[in-house]
């Protein structure tokens, strides 16, 4: 307990001054967030926001990483080979969502070069890293809901790699997507590590129930450090925002998300502790299947994703992201509640089994 405390607090310190430096080296600069106009489609209420300094997702993520190395100094705590994949793979999405900041803050387009072809290049990405993953480490490669064994699908390793695969990449874009409005991302994001974090150590303390995850100590450790990190960004990315997290947090906070519920072996929990993230996409994915469906003619929501409905609909930008926050905590509440009432039936097997 005393490394995950210590990641945590270690991460929120790094991530306020991380964040205020990239602050002033932005505002230096001259050059911030580029906003989509009328000619985009895009959320002209926003435009006021045009400048903004980015890619504050630099910030969460090195904020993180120091967070996770220095409890390692304590004895006791091991470096996994399976975490030091995970912060690659984090390392790598992020680099693509720099990229992609970098280049709609030069061209002050915020059309990025992969913005069409970004989804397809990140999921090739992604199933290599995945499959780095399965080979270079005894990850369980069950299909599974609260652990390994519920359900325990057994699936064949290209199966699991694509599997796991799809879920990091949709999370990596439902956080993307949840990212329109100050602090929703990163509100809800340090929600989900939390709860990451809560799975992770009973994992540690329970080895013989969750023997299938590798080292959940360490992975406690580092869902601690994101926590914190998304919780010290937040002191500055509050309504109203001085700085936004660009694509580089999004991508990897997303994929942070995704592979702690692949480690953790809680795949179907993930869209439940992620939920108000699943609303949002699913909010753009009905969106864009009504226009369609109705020949371009009519569409579901006045804007898509849904807190733009809310906010078109009257509703202030701060309680849309106060209720959308409301929301991501219930969704991470049932999910832990799901986690521990497995759990507590578990321990009440082994307890009759040994009477």
């Amino acid at each position: 307990m005393i490394s995950i405390l210590l990641a945590g607090g270690i991460a929120i310190v790094l991530s306020l001054v991380f964040t205020r430096g990239l602050m002033a080296f932005f505002a230096r600069l001259g050059k911030g967030q580029p906003i989509l106009g009328a000619e985009d489609r895009g959320p002209q209420h926003h435009m006021h926001k045009q400048g903004t300094p980015t890619m504050g997702g630099i910030g969460i993520l090195l904020a993180a990483f120091i967070g996770w190395v220095i409890p390692h100094a304590r004895a006791g705590l091991a470096f996994s080979d399976q975490a030091l994949i995970m912060w690659l793979t984090i390392f790598v999405l992020a680099a693509i969502g720099f990229l992609d900041d970098y280049l709609k803050v030069r061209r002050q387009h915020n059309r990025g070069i992969f913005w069409k072809k970004k989804g397809w290049i990140t999921f090739g990405i992604v199933v290599l890293l995945m499959w780095l993953l399965a080979a270079q480490t005894s990850v369980s490669e069950t299909i599974s809901f609260t652990r390994a064994a519920v359900p325990g699908w057994d699936v064949s390793t290209p199966v699991w790699i694509i599997w796991t695969a799809l879920m990091v990449w949709a999370t990596t874009n439902a956080v993307n997507i949840t990212d329109g409005l100050d602090g929703l991302a990163a509100g809800s994001a340090m929600f989900g590590f939390g709860a990451f974090t809560l799975i992770a150590y009973f994992a540690f303390r329970n080895a013989d129930i969750y023997s299938a995850i590798v080292n959940p100590l360490d992975l406690g450790v580092l869902s601690a450090a994101m926590a914190g990190a998304c919780g010290g960004f937040l002191w500055w990315n509050a309504a109203p925002a001085r700085i936004m997290m660009g694509d580089v947090g999004a991508l990897g906070i997303g994929a942070a998300l995704g592979l702690l519920a692949v480690a953790t072996n809680t795949h179907f929990l993930l869209p439940i502790i992620c939920g108000i993230n699943v609303m949002e996409a699913g909010s753009v994915a009905i969106q864009m299947g009504v226009f369609k469906a109705s020949g371009r003619k009519k569409r579901l929501f006045r804007m898509s994703p849904i807190h733009h409905h809310f906010e078109l609909k009257g509703w202030p930008e701060t309680t849309v992201i106060i209720r959308f926050w409301l929301l991501a905590a219930l969704c991470v509440a049932t999910g832990v509640a799901l986690f521990i009432a497995d759990f507590t039936n578990e321990i009440r097997i082994i307890g009759d089994a040994v009477k």
